[in-house]
């Protein structure tokens, strides 16, 4: 008796010492702050703030996840991500891997042969082989592609919360909230070899961490995105080219429009952010309008964005080139599009330059103020133009817009500090 009643002494004594503040704050109901990039624009961003009971989820594995998504219905939801989810796994939870999708006779030893550049020449893959990867590649789709309706906000719980071997689609959806949430390894079994690509062709793969695809009014905040579990460094050559697995961390596409990414991380990628798809899509003009602030941006090798016509404001985000690390280049100025950048900062190891920062692809708008690069003060604009006369276009400093809705902008100095802390899943959004 004397136990029990040590018990429960002990129990109400631990109830009185948690603070009052302790309980966990749901950020399910959170929506985007006034003024907080494009996504603030034209009513604002609420996600699935506005479901009742019966639609707000906490899933712990795929078919959960499934479920709660409703194929992508526009009925306001909130679902919470607890523990990890694979998405390469069947509808009993059973780990599925490449050979379990593969059909029709697909091998990639086969694939090989069949498309070999010496017997097959430059022509586009066709036949049976190609017929059997399409098959295979449709298997693994059906899986791991998931679509987001409108209306919806996914969090992860706690600082652990992770999504595996999934494509997030937002697909001609509106207003979608996206947060504290691990994304990785979205991994393509079935990638499609394109002769011509490149002229040395190429491996094109299929699937990026989240993809925005004529989707407007989205917020993505405190998510890591990655390729972990699976580098694409540690991919073998075939026909002389990297065998990539994944596309793009984030790609925001096909006429997206009023987005605001914040306090997110992008780390072992190559390709991690391309805004506009196409240099031909001249329907994305007055579109493809997105904030980037409180960023970090690590170990990634290009596109962190590459833009075209969008309306970019880029600030407070952090670069990080580690040694030994493969880079190209970070901010890509492409057709017709109007990047505004301001004090961001970047750290490189010293055979990567600060002309090496920009690549002009077909466009010449770029306003920059504020950049520190490994500690100084740089002017990108007058750095391109002086390194990159004769290879790339000049630059001009007057992209047409100034940014009115953003948060507090902080020296490049201060937000390399803040973001290297706070950025990504788990960091208490």
């Amino acid at each position: 008796m004397r136990a029990r009643h040590l018990a429960v002494a002990a129990g109400l004594l631990g109830l009185l010492c948690v603070p009052a503040h302790a309980e966990a704050r749901d950020i399910g109901r959170d929506t985007l702050p006034a003024h907080d990039g494009w996504a603030a624009a034209a009513g604002g961003t609420t996600g699935g703030a506005a479901a009742d009971d019966a639609h707000v989820h906490t899933v712990t594995d795929r078919a959960g996840l499934v479920r709660a998504l409703d194929g992508g219905s526009d009925t306001p939801k909130i679902i919470k991500i607890a523990g990890t989810v694979d998405a390469n796994t069947d509808d009993d939870g059973d780990r599925l891997d490449c050979a379990d999708y593969a059909t029709d006779g697909y091998g990639l030893k086969k694939y090989l042969a069949a498309y070999d550049p010496r017997t097959w020449g430059p022509a586009k893959p066709s036949g049976p082989q190609e017929e059997a990867r399409q098959a295979s590649a449709a298997r693994q789709a059906e899986r791991i592609v998931l679509p987001v309706g409108s209306n919806t906000t996914i969090v992860g719980l706690g600082s652990r919360a992770v999504l595996k071997g999934a494509s997030l689609q937002v697909k001609d959806a509106d207003n979608v909230i996206i947060r504290n949430l691990d994304l990785r390894d979205a991994y393509d079994c079935f990638p499609v070899w394109q002769p011509n690509t490149g002229g040395l062709g190429d491996w094109k793969t299929a699937y990026d961490n989240i993809w925005l695809r004529g989707a407007t009014h989205v917020w993505i905040d405190h998510v890591t995105l990655s390729d972990q579990g699976h580098p694409d460094e540690k991919e073998p050559t075939h026909f002389g080219r990297n065998y990539l697995r994944h596309d793009g961390l984030l790609d925001i596409t096909n006429g997206s429009d009023l987005v605001t990414v914040s306090w997110s991380r992008f780390t072992g990628h190559d390709k991690a952010m391309l805004i506009g798809n196409s240099d031909s899509a001249t329907s994305d003009r007055g579109k493809l309008r997105v904030t980037l602030h409180h960023n970090e941006f690590t170990s990634v090798v290009q596109r962190a964005p590459r833009v075209r016509f969008g309306q970019v404001h880029l600030y407070n985000n952090r670069y990080v080139v580690p040694d030994g690390a493969p880079y190209r280049y970070s901010l890509g100025v492409g057709t017709e599009s109007a990047l505004y950048a301001e004090n961001n900062a970047f750290t490189t190891p010293g055979h990567v330059e600060a002309a090496d920062l920009v690549k002009s692809w077909n466009g010449s708008a770029l306003h920059q103020s504020g950049t520190l690069f490994n500690g100084y003060p740089v002017d990108l604009l007058a750095i391109h133009n002086a390194y990159n006369s004769g290879s790339e276009r000049d630059l001009t400093a007057d992209v047409g817009w100034t940014p009115t809705l953003h948060t507090k902008i902080d020296s490049a100095r201060t937000a390399d500090r803040v973001v290297a802390r706070g950025a990504g899943a788990g960091s208490n959004p």
